[in-house]
C-alpha cells in the first residue's frame, strides 16, 4: 500500500527536520511527502529544501500567510497539499504534523493493520510528550482516538466521508463520520509518537470561547452542548466557566455561523454523543 503524507508547516524550522528524518528512516519506503509551507516567516522553506533536493519522494508547496484559527487553518493547508496530488495513486492518506517523531516501523505497522483488517478506516499510534527528560503518554484524549498530528486514513474511507472539514473540531468530526459509515478507528498502542511542541500553546482564543465554538462547529444541539459545557466547568471547578462557554456557543448560534457538516452528519454527531452520554453518565 502506498502512502500520501501531507504535512502542514508554519514556522517549524526548529522541529520539521526531526519529522522528515523520521520519515526517511521508515522501514516502509513507498510513500510521498508533501510539505505545505503555510506562510512561514522563519527558515522552514530552507529546511524543506534540503529534503526535496535530495529525495524525490519529498515535495513542497508555498502558501500565503493566513489568519491562525484553531482547526480550520491546518485543514486548509492540508487540502491545498492534497489538491496537488492524484489520490487514486495512493491507498493511504495521511495528515501529519510538522513537529512529531515517528518510530521507525510506524508506516509498516499502519500498513499491516489496514491490510489485515478491511474495515479499518483510520489508524494511528499514541502521542508522547517530554517531561523532565522522559517521554510520557500525553493523555489529552482517550486511547481509542487517533489524535490530529498523526492521522492515517484508508483512501476509500477518506473519500467516502468527504475528506477533512475545514473547521474547529475536524479531528473529532472525522471519527464520528467514519464510524457512522461503518468504518473503524483504531489506535495501535505500541506505536509511540513523540510530540515535540505542546499543542494549543500558540492559540490566542480564550478557553471558554474555544469550547463554545468547538461545541457549535461540532454540530451539537443545545441540550448536548450545555451538557458538554457543564462537564468542562466541573473539570475546572468553575461555575462561571459554564456560563462563559454557553455564551460563546449561543453567540455562534445567533450569528448562524456556517457549519461544515450536513444536516444528516449533524444528526450522526448528536446521535453518537447521545449514545456516549447514556453509556457513561446514565449507565444505559
Amino acid at each position: 500500500m502506498r502512502f500520501l503524507i501531507i504535512i502542514p508547516a508554519h514556522n517549524e524550522e526548529q522541529n520539521l527536520s526531526f519529522t522528515l528524518d523520521s520519515l526517511q528512516q521508515q522501514s516502509s519506503k513507498d510513500f510521498k511527502v508533501v510539505v505545505v509551507n503555510d506562510g512561514s516567516i522563519d527558515s522552514t522553506p530552507d529546511v524543506v529544501r534540503k529534503y526535496t533536493a535530495a529525495d524525490p519522494r519529498f515535495e513542497t508547496i508555498n502558501l500565503q500567510k493566513s489568519e491562525h484559527q484553531p482547526g480550520s487553518k491546518v485543514v486548509h493547508a492540508f487540502k491545498k497539499g492534497l489538491q496537488t496530488q492524484s489520490i487514486e495513486e495512493f491507498e493511504i492518506i495521511c495528515k501529519f504534523d510538522a513537529d512529531i517523531i515517528l518510530p521507525q516501523n510506524y508506516l509498516e505497522a499502519v500498513e499491516k493493520a489496514f491490510i489485515s483488517n478491511p474495515d479499518y478506516g483510520l489508524v494511528g499510534g499514541l502521542l508522547y510528550v517530554e517531561k523532565e527528560g522522559n517521554w510520557v503518554y500525553e493523555g489529552n484524549s482517550n486511547k481509542h482516538h487517533v489524535r490530529g498530528p498523526m492521522k492515517a486514513y484508508r483512501r476509500e474511507c477518506f473519500v467516502q466521508m468527504g475528506g477533512l472539514r475545514e473547521t474547529l473540531g475536524w479531528d473529532n468530526i472525522d471519527s464520528i463520520l467514519l464510524e457512522h459509515l461503518g468504518w473503524k478507528e483504531i489506535v495501535l498502542p505500541k506505536l509511540h509518537v513523540k510530540l515535540i511542541k505542546v499543542k494549543g500553546a500558540d492559540y490566542t482564543i480564550r478557553p471558554a470561547d474555544y469550547y463554545g465554538r468547538y461545541f457549535y462547529f461540532l454540530g451539537l444541539n443545545r441540550f448536548l452542548a450545555y451538557i458538554a459545557s457543564s462537564k468542562e466547568a466541573m473539570k475546572s471547578k468553575s461555575p462561571s466557566f459554564f456560563f462563559d462557554i454557553v455564551k460563546s456557543y449561543e453567540s455562534c448560534k445567533s450569528k448562524k455561523l456556517e457549519l461544515k457538516i450536513s444536516k444528516e452528519e449533524q444528526k450522526a454527531v448528536n446521535d453518537q454523543r447521545w449514545r456516549m452520554l447514556k453509556k457513561k453518565w446514565l449507565k444505559m
